[in-house]
């Protein structure tokens, strides 16, 4: 792993990514949506049109005339499906092209239909009925939020993006360890969910990872007047100092609410959805100054865990939990055993995606530090 501060980082791992995997374009996947969105922050930070061209080449071919998209499935209700929607609008807003605009507009359709809880929680998917999972917030909300602002607003629908926010977190917050859950259970049928308050046993790295940039990117799209941007910002304030409370060595553990259990371990994707996260929202004025000092310590503890160079000069991301879930397949119980025993690998995508996002992130936060010195 890395020794000492690698600069411009972003740019190494997304380089390397885009001649390790040529295009992304073989299926419509929210990995893919992971690492298209770091390029497009490259694009935006940098300039370099190759980073806009590696997006625009993938959707391109995947997105027809009409807007209907290879591998989606409207009535499959994934709110996975929903991640990429940010390159849709971001292609519209750059190309003009109507077939993105049109893509957009068929992704923000599911929405009207996604099936919901008794109290208008979005199901995570149609197969996984009356769940709500911290991932999906991701998946959707800052989506819901960005078509809003590309193509409304509708305020009723910006406020029905915050509540799931706050449904998410209201259902899955352990107050005992003020960490949420991986997943709720409105029914309390799952095999992994409590009996008793539906809650999953344990707040999973990678999905708290997720919930947070759900948060740090959907505060920059919400209306501040909105009646419900100041709980959804207080709810971001109070998970950001709980996270930062619970660091090990800088970064974040596999099963956050088990630290020094034997088998847990530090891992890449979670630490780099989290730190960019707090990078963003120290950088916008959600979270204290200070947040943003201890966010930058953690990106260069990131490198020196997770981030390695081969002899021929490619720089990866390494130590990533493959997958986890909650049931739909024998094992997924949401146990401390299960989440431990996923695979963890390198070249990940998510990771990949993350660390580029965190890395253009402290890059961003870097140099508007630097010049604020300066002057």
């Amino acid at each position: 792993m890395l020794t000492e501060y690698l600069p411009h980082s972003a740019q190494a791992v997304a380089d390397c990514t885009m001649a390790r995997y040529g295009l992304l374009n073989r299926k419509w996947s929210y990995d893919y949506g992971v690492v298209w969105r770091g390029m497009e922050m490259l694009y935006a930070l940098t300039g370099d049109s190759k980073y806009f061209d590696y997006v625009f080449r993938a959707l391109d071919g995947m997105t027809a005339k009409d807007g209907t998209i290879q591998g989606y499935d409207r009535e499959a209700y994934n709110l996975d499906y929903l991640c990429n929607g940010r390159q849709m609008i971001f292609l519209y807003q750059q190309t003009g092209e109507e077939k993105y605009k049109k893509a957009a507009a068929l992704l923000r359709s599911q929405l009207d239909g996604q099936p919901r809880t008794s109290d208008g929680g979005f199901w995570h998917k149609k197969v996984y009925p009356y769940q709500m999972w911290l991932d999906g917030q991701h998946m959707a909300i800052p989506f819901y939020l960005q078509y809003e602002a590309a193509f409304g607003p509708n305020e009723e629908a910006q406020s029905d993006a915050a509540k799931q926010l706050i449904l998410a977190y209201r259902h899955t917050l352990n107050p005992e360890t003020s960490l949420p859950c991986h997943g709720w259970d409105e029914q309390k049928q799952q095999l992994w969910a409590d009996p008793v308050t539906g809650r999953a046993a344990h707040a999973w790295g990678r999905a708290v990872g997720w919930y947070m940039v759900a948060l740090a990117d959907s505060l920059e799209l919400l209306p501040k007047e909105n009646c419900l941007y100041t709980e959804v910002l207080e709810i971001f304030q109070q998970l950001s100092e709980k996270l930062l409370s619970i660091r090990q060595d800088g970064v974040w553990l596999q099963v956050l609410d088990c630290p020094g259990r034997t088998g847990n371990y530090s891992e890449s994707s979670g630490s780099c959805l989290i730190t960019y996260a707090l990078l963003k929202g120290a950088r916008l004025g959600y979270l204290p100054k200070e947040t943003g000092v201890e966010a930058q310590k953690s990106f260069e503890a990131i490198q020196r865990h997770f981030v390695g160079r081969m002899k021929n000069g490619e720089t990866f991301v390494t130590k990533c939990c493959q997958g986890a879930g909650l049931g739909g397949s024998s094992g997924r119980d949401g146990s401390f055993d299960y989440y431990i025993s996923e695979n963890v690998i390198s070249f990940d995508l998510k990771a990949t995606g993350a660390y580029i996002q965190a890395a253009t992130e402290e890059e961003i936060y870097r140099t508007l530090k630097q010049r604020s010195i300066r002057l």
